[in-house]
This record gives C-alpha cells, structure tokens and sequence, in this order.
C-alpha cells in the first residue's frame, strides 16, 4: 500500500508539472485581400439567377451533353480514384494515431518444460518441471505535455488536407473536361464554316468554268477557284485531328477506352454564361487549394507541439496480471494469481542536440507552409483577375470582330456581282472569299476561348465549394 500511494504522489507531481508545459496555439496565417478584384469593377454584365455558385456548376452552361459528361467523372475517373485512395489513407493514419490515447492490452499463454543443473546453486533437484502461465498486461502513456493530442491534430489537419486534396483534383478534372468540350464544340462550329464554304466555293468554281467555256473567262479564274476550293476542303479536313484528340481526352476523363468513346458532332452557338466572382476574400473559403495549404500550416503546426513536447520527460503506467502453476489443475486457483504494477519516467539526458534539430525541423517545415499558403493566395487571386480580363477583353473583340465579319461578307458579295457583272477579276473574288472566311473562323475561336474563360472563371472562384466541408468532415 505504501507503494501504491507512492506512484499516486509522483504521478501527481508530474501532472502538476505539466501544467507548467508550453502550449502551442494554432494561428491561422494572415494574408494581405484586396477589397475588390481590378477587372471586376469594368466588367459589367447581368446576374445569373442563382447568384451562388454551385457544386455543379457546369449546369449554368445549360448543355445537356456536358452534364452527362461530368456526371461521369466522379463515377470513373481514375485521377480522382487515386485522390480519393489518398484521403482514405490520411483518415486510417488519423484512427492509428488516436489510438495513442488509450492503453495497449496483452494478452498472453504459454507452456514450457524445463530441467536444470542439478549442480547450479540452490538447486536441490536435477528434474524436468512444467510451467503454465497465463496473464495479461498493460501499458499506457500519460498525455501529460500533450505529444499524442499533438500528433492527433497532425494527422486531422492533414487528412482535412487530403480531403481538400481531393477537392482540388475533383474540381480540376471537372473543368479541364469542359474546357476539352467546348474546344471540341468550337471546332465543330469551324468545320461547318470550312464545309459551307466549300459549297460555295464549288459553286463559284461552276460559275466560273461556265463562263470559261462561254470565252468570259480566263484560264487562270477557273485555277484560282479549283485552288481556293481544295484549300478548303483541306483546312475541313484537317480540323479533324485536333477534334480527334480532344476527344480521346475527354474519353480517359471519364474512364472510357478512346477507341469505344465518341462524342456526336454539335456545333458551337452559345454564349458563355455571367459568371459571379464576389470579393477576394471569399477565395479563402471557396478554394479547395487554399484549404488545403491552410491545413497544412496547421499540420505543420502541430509537429512543432510534438517536437516541442520531445523536451519533457514521458510517463509510462503499466500493470500484469494472470496466473502461474506447475501443474495444470491448480492454475487458475488463488495461490496462482500474480499481479503488478508500475510507473517509469523516461528523461533524455543527453542526445547531442537531436531534438533541438528536430523542433528546428519541425519549425523550419512550418514556416514552408506559411509561405506555401500565402503562395497559393497570390496565385488565385491572379488566376481569378486573368479569367476576369479576359472575359471583359474577349467580350469587346466579339462586338468588333462581328462587325469585321459583316464588312467581309458585304466585300465578298460586293466583289461576287462585280465579277458577274465583267467588272472585276476573278482574284478580287479570291481575296473577298479568303477574307470572309478568316474573319468567321477568327469569330468562332473567340467564342471558343469567352466559353473556356468562363470554365475558369469558375475554377478559379472553387466551384462552388466551401471551406466549412472539412471542419464538418468526419474522419473516424
């Protein structure tokens, strides 16, 4: 008894001591947030009807199509299969490293026979002897300077990180694919420009070996529309590769072999929607990336606690218990029981400043992902002012560039009745085709990046997401 209450008054010692032990308090880092995004104040447009981003957020696109395509990614997407396999780790690590707060249980048996010396001292009997044990025993660390707790909310943060992770890639995949579409969709629109034009172009060629045979034309105007003609229809041709390609892109995005995937053609004609982009500071919540590299710090953080912590002592309680007999049929009496109890205070002394190195480590790695953080805050709002002007300079091209077609078109017709008419040659033709043309394939690969604008215009404010997903994340 007189040891019992022993243990109990140096137990108590220490956990005094401990309330003395530095405590390290997580600080969220701080970042410089403009008031406002620069190009959101010129940029002008209507509201969408939701106001608020949502988790799909492809829906404001209004292309069946496309949802169906991003419908798939969270179902077969091996990118984020693999991201997902990730978080799943962090959360096992996080149930591995909560574990430390509870005692760790043994339970034991075992059967030996044994002889010994006879000539050994205070050996009286040279004869084989059983021996029956069977006990369990426990040991348990006392949190007292808070190392586990510290290593728990490590393993959290970082699991919350991971989920975020996962988000990021989520949300990355989601756009690349929508950017992959309206790409293809915009070279759909292109190739029914270059096959219009080759329609016309055949029949400007008939025209003009019509007048040929009738002695109005020359040579060379029938050589010049069969040139502008095959011209054409080679440019028709060739699109197809790049729409081949992004194709078998948006194919691996949704976890289909390219050679079984396919996507019917559907030309381009919508305008891209307004997209909301609210103020800087909503960044910090709604970007997965942020998030995560907010976590981080805080992981980083808290191996710091647990460095910190390495400089004081750590307190071991264990105990046993079970029973012990020679013969087997008196094992589990009274007179067999065997029992103990006890502490251990483990102090380094000495270790030749390893864990000064450690807690510098520990510091050094915190002070990264301060920087990493702040980094990544830098690069979304950047990300965010790019997608805004260019959405504000893209929207003022079309306005020019359409009436660039209209004065083409105007030309070409103009340029089409002089040479009916014997007033002009037939290169004049040319030059009015070749310009129309242009200026409607520069048109479309303008609406083309407005849509792609847009998609990262959404990426760039998160989507939709919001940071409050991982403070209510469970990870048990």
């Amino acid at each position: 008894m007189r040891a019992l209450a022993a243990q109990g008054v140096s137990l108590a010692i220490v956990l005094a001591i401990s309330a003395c032990a530095p405590r390290l308090k997580y600080i969220a880092p701080t970042v410089d947030a403009p008031p406002a995004f620069r190009e959101n104040a010129d940029w002008k447009t209507a509201q969408p009807g939701d106001e608020a981003l949502r988790g799909t957020w492809w829906e404001l696109f209004a292309d069946p199509d496309l949802s169906a395509l991003e419908q798939q990614i969270d179902v077969s997407n091996q990118t984020l299969k693999t991201a997902a396999a990730q978080f799943a780790q962090a959360r096992a690590i996080v149930r591995g490293t909560r574990a430390g707060l509870f005692p760790q249980l043994n339970a034991t048996a075992s059967v030996s026979r044994a002889e010994g010396s006879g000539n050994r001292p205070s050996t009286t009997l040279h004869q084989a002897a059983n021996d029956f044990i069977l006990g369990a025993d426990a040991s348990y660390e006392a949190d007292v300077w808070g190392r586990i707790h510290s290593a728990i909310d490590a393993s959290r943060a970082g699991a919350q990180a991971s989920a975020a992770d996962l988000e990021t890639a989520r949300l990355s995949l989601h756009a690349e694919l929508a950017v992959d579409y309206f790409t293809l969709r915009g070279i759909d629109r292109d190739r029914q420009l270059l096959d219009s034009a080759v329609e016309s172009f055949q029949k400007a060629l008939e025209l003009t070996q019509n007048r040929f045979q009738g002695g109005i034309a020359s040579q060379a105007d029938v050589a010049q529309a069969e040139t502008v003609l095959e011209t054409t229809r080679a440019q028709a041709v060739d699109v197809g590769v790049g729409r081949a390609a992004l194709e078998h892109a948006i194919a691996v995005l949704v976890g289909r072999p390219a050679s079984l995937f396919s996507i019917a053609v559907a030309p381009l004609n919508a305008a891209p929607p307004p997209v909301p982009a609210g103020v800087p500071s909503e960044l910090l919540e709604r970007r997965p990336d942020i998030a995560s590299a907010e976590r981080r710090v805080a992981a980083a953080n808290a191996q710091l606690g647990v460095a910190t912590a390495a400089f004081y002592p750590r307190l071991i309680l264990s105990g046993a218990g079970g029973f012990e007999s020679s013969p087997l049929g008196s094992l589990l009496t009274g007179t067999s029981s065997v029992w103990g109890l006890g502490s251990s205070l483990l102090v380094n002394v000495f270790d030749a400043g390893r864990r000064q190195s450690v807690a510098d480590q520990a510091r050094a790695a915190q002070d990264q992902a301060t920087a990493i953080y702040r980094q990544s805050v830098l690069i979304a709002f950047r990300e965010v002012e790019d997608q805004l002007a260019a959405l504000r300079i893209l929207e003022e091209e079309a306005v020019i560039q359409r009436r660039a077609v209209d004065a083409a078109q105007r030309s070409l017709t103009q340029a089409t009745n002089r040479y009916r008419g014997g007033l002009a040659s037939y290169l004049e033709v040319t030059s009015a085709q070749n310009a129309a043309l242009a200026n409607e394939r520069t048109a479309v690969g303008i609406v083309t990046r407005r849509m792609n604008a847009s998609v990262l215009l959404m990426k760039g404010v998160g989507g939709g997401w919001q940071a409050d997903s991982l403070a209510a994340l469970s990870l048990r």
